[in-house]
Order: C-alpha cells, then structure tokens, then sequence
C-alpha cells in the first residue's frame, strides 16, 4: 500500500510522514525526490521540475512496485504533484501494479504556507525558499483536481500527531 502526501511545500507532509512511520508497522518513507536527483545525472537539470521527465513517474512506480515486492508493507511518499495527468500516470501505474493508493492532501490557508516557508530554518530550506513562494500560485491553481482525487486535511494549527492521525483513520482496515 501507498500512503501518498500530496499539498504544497508548507502544508506539512514530512513532519505528517515521521508521525505516520513512527506508529504505523513496517511502514518506511519513499521519497520520490530521490528518483528526480537521479535523473538529473542522466537527463540533466530539467527546464522547470524533475516532474517533467516522463522517466521520473515511470521509475516512481516502478521503484515503488519493486520495493514493496521486496519488503512489503506500506510505503509513504511525500510528493507534491501539482499537474495532474502526471498524478493520473503516476496513481494509474500504482493500480495496474497491483498497488492501493491512499491520496492524501494536506492543506492549509496562503498565510500559514508562507509563514512555514519563511520560517523553516533547514539549510536546505533557505535556499529553495523563494522557489517554494513562487510555486504557491500552481498550488491554487490545482486545488479543484486535488481535492477531487484526494482526501483532504487540513493541517493549520493542528498538532503533526493528530494530522497522522487523520490520515490513518483514512486507510481501510483488516
């Protein structure tokens, strides 16, 4: 299974993913960023985002089958998509592997995103802080596909542990 963190930078999908791998069994994050940077190396630095690269959905997915064939368990990726006939290849590759995909969106108001943006001190923060802002306004623009293809949570003023909790409450049981 594929636990899927959708929402802009900001909305808190790394912190949710730490309070969901930290109680949710043999389950361990996929960041599909990783995927990007390696085809950085082989394609180059891409125009606008690694997203672009029709190699990434398809390695995306196919790295995720591989390794839930290998270990099981549950996978959760922290991914922005904000284009969504990538996000359609993306969640379609997962369904004809066999994979459930558990789209989560995690939302807060423009006010709280700049201030997480603006705020967060990770040094790798501060150097993507101005490309964070500027994709702000793609964000909006995708809201009304993601919010029919996801379930939607909102994070502003709401502890990490109880976003995670949300989002487990989600997931079928048994």
């Amino acid at each position: 299974m594929i636990i899927w963190l959708n929402g802009t930078f900001g909305a808190g999908k790394t912190t949710t993913a730490k309070a969901v791998t930290s109680v949710l069994p043999d389950s361990r994050l996929f960041d599909t960023e990783k995927v990007g940077e390696m085809l950085w190396h082989v394609l180059g630095v891409p125009d606008r985002d690694f997203q672009d690269f029709p190699p990434w959905r398809g390695l995306v997915v196919e790295t995720a089958r591989q390794v839930l064939d290998h270990v099981g368990g549950t996978l959760v990726v922290t991914q922005t998509v904000l284009v969504e006939s990538y996000w359609r290849e993306i969640h379609d590759g997962l369904t004809r592997a066999g994979i459930p995909v558990h789209h989560v969106l995690l939302h807060t108001d423009r006010d709280t995103l700049v201030e997480r943006i603006e705020t967060d001190s990770k040094p790798e923060s501060v150097g993507a802080r101005q490309w964070r802002l500027d994709h702000l306004t793609d964000y909006e623009r995708a809201l009304p596909w993601l919010r029919r293809e996801a379930r939607e949570i909102d994070t502003t003023d709401v502890l990490p542990s109880r976003v995670a909790e949300a989002v487990l409450r989600g997931l079928p049981t048994g």
